[in-house]
């Protein structure tokens, strides 16, 4: 008598095999048979046409405060994911000085937009050392497991101070003792360590995040302990500037350890060739024995504007800050006034003192889309808010300020910034489909008044294998792979990804064309009443962590399963 069995679905298994009719039976959170006519078991799903797959596996997120607070993990565990991996971009909690938790928090409030009040309250510190911070959050229930890595940023400022936060050059002594930090953090659980190499990661004082111009003595110090231990991932966030001198220190640490070295690696509005120039140095890379490997998204990086967001086009305008601390509902009653829509639209800000990247940002009309509902991430010029008034016969600017207003003050104007410089998704689709990619950078837990991602792993079913119309899809089944096995292996979690006896029972049963995304809303469910960006998912009918129901038709069932993963997971034998 089996714990669980899930009958008759459709069953991509996470290998990559195309889908069959099977049968998968769950005893003592494993799965133990794959097939049919498998016995009975205490608890019978009916999956028949439904997919059964593992739960997604998201390697790229930042809930290493929230990991303190919410033990769903959401909106990640509403998307299926079953195992999140923290402390991407060099940002965390651990290890800190005690009395220095401000700092912690005001440069993840800046670098990961996450509201600092929420952080602050939320947060009940515990611990000093990285160890101690890993002993915490494994104390804490959760519905679904959890990995860390050792950023450099919390790292270097606490054996440097104020010099290391002010990114001062660290002594061959400072090096070594941030070194001996990371290997004590990888010893103690930790899957990885991170860095951030790029000027946009800044603290909320507007100062660079930590180790963002650490020389190459540090970078690659600290790196070799990875290889130290035979174990973790580098992951890095970087402008790749200078593009070569960013790829070779990458390309020693990984030749010299053996072990992963990743890099966002996303198309760029000012350079956009460079992704192939990158997936290039990937390619002699590996041929040399290396181990770079760029880290893709499954869409644009991009800023979604709304009323309730960080900024809009309209955010510096005079007349519009007479309303701008309104609560919404009134804030649109005011809007929607003809004298003041015209003082606001009649009155633009003078711009001249800031930077040029920012103003063009807030009036890019041409790059500036209505989101929509349903959601159009991959939209053609014809549907840009440039063109869109064009045909409505009113400015941009006009345009923009009566979407916003649409639905009550909740419609959202979105642009993508990274990854869409030809406006469409085949320099994503072919960075995808990159045999040496690996899928990330949803940021969930981040971001959370710009930006909402953490719904990538279900827009992969969504978009890219269902309904995607400007170009070729991709089978389900490569996908499926892509974000299950092949980012479960990536970081050595060997026991999870795949649908086999023996391996961890970590599944979604999904039902597949009523699979939907809603528009992104804002919700203010943090602590301190913060807000984040968050979306809603329908056809999830079940996720199972640990062979436990943890979601059921989009409602937590309230079983915390969920474990701390405590370094490199080898595969179970079946």
């Amino acid at each position: 008598m089996y714990d669980m069995v899930i009958r008759n679905g459709t069953l991509i298994d996470g290998s990559g095999a195309p889908g069959q009719h099977s049968d998968v039976a769950i005893t003592a959170g494993c799965i133990v048979a794959v097939g049919k006519n498998i016995g009975p078991a205490k608890k019978e799903i009916n999956a028949t046409g439904l997919l059964v797959t593992p739960g997604w596996v998201d390697i790229h997120t930042h809930y290493d405060g929230q990991v303190t607070w919410d033990p769903m993990f959401s909106p990640s565990s509403w998307n299926g994911v079953t195992t999140v991996v923290m402390g991407n971009c060099g940002v965390g909690f651990a290890p800190v000085e005690p009395g220095k938790e401000d700092y912690l928090i005001q440069l993840m409030e800046g670098v990961e937009d996450i509201p600092g009040a929420a952080l602050a309250e939320g947060i009940d510190w515990k611990w000093e050392t990285f160890p101690q911070y890993l002993d915490v959050i494994e104390s804490i229930p959760h519905a679904i497991d959890f990995a860390a890595q050792v950023p450099h940023g919390a790292v270097r400022t606490y054996v440097m101070g104020d010099r290391g936060a002010n990114n001062e050059k660290a002594s061959a002594e400072e090096v070594a003792a941030m070194a001996a930090i990371v290997k004590e953090g990888l010893e103690a659980g930790a899957l990885g360590f991170s860095t951030t190499r790029t000027i946009l990661h800044r603290a909320k004082d507007g100062e660079l995040a930590p180790g963002t111009t650490a020389d190459r003595e540090e970078v690659i110090g600290i790196g070799r302990v990875l290889g130290e231990v035979g174990y973790g991932v580098l992951e890095v966030a970087s402008d790749l500037n200078p593009e070569e001198e960013e790829l070779a220190w990458m390309r020693q640490v990984g030749q010299e350890t053996g072990r992963p070295v990743t890099f966002a690696c996303l198309q760029n509005n000012g350079d956009p060739e460079q992704w192939q120039r990158l997936l290039a140095a990937v390619d002699e890379d590996r041929a040399a024995g290396g181990t770079l490997t760029p880290q893709v998204a499954q869409r644009p990086a991009g800023v979604l504007f709304s009323l309730e967001s960080s900024g809009h086009p309209f955010i510096l305008h005079d007349a519009y800050q007479k309303v701008a601390q309104l609560p919404l509902a009134k804030r649109v009653v005011a809007l929607r006034e003809p004298a003041l829509r015209r003082e606001i639209l009649d009155n633009p800000p003078d711009l001249a003192s800031l930077p040029e990247v920012f103003t063009q940002t807030l009036s890019a009309w041409g790059n500036m889309f209505p989101l929509g509902d349903p959601i159009d991430y991959e939209p053609g010029p014809e549907k840009s808010v440039l063109a869109q008034a064009h045909v409505n016969g009113c400015s941009p600017a006009e345009f923009a300020y009566d979407t916003m207003l649409e639905r009550e003050g909740k419609g959202i104007l979105y642009m993508p910034l990274l990854g869409y410089s030809n406006g469409d998704f085949e320099a994503l689709r072919e960075m995808m489909l990159h045999p040496n990619a690996v899928f990330g950078l949803s940021d969930g837990g981040a971001h959370c008044g710009l930006i909402c991602d953490a719904s990538m792993p279900t827009y992969l079913l969504t978009h890219w294998a269902r309904d995607r119309t400007r170009g070729e899809r991709i089978p389900i089944e490569q996908l499926i792979h892509s974000q299950t096995q092949a980012t479960a292996n990536f970081y050595g979690m060997h026991d999870r990804g795949l649908i086999a006896p023996g391996m961890k029972a970590d599944i979604n049963v999904i039902d597949y064309e009523s699979l939907t995304i809603h528009p992104p809303e804002m919700v203010y469910d943090l602590p301190a009443n913060a807000r984040r960006l968050v979306q809603r998912v329908d056809g999830y009918r079940l996720t199972i962590c640990s062979g436990e129901i943890i979601r059921e038709n989009g409602h937590d069932t309230g079983a915390m399963p969920g474990k701390l993963v405590r370094g490199p997971q080898p595969q179970p034998v079946a």
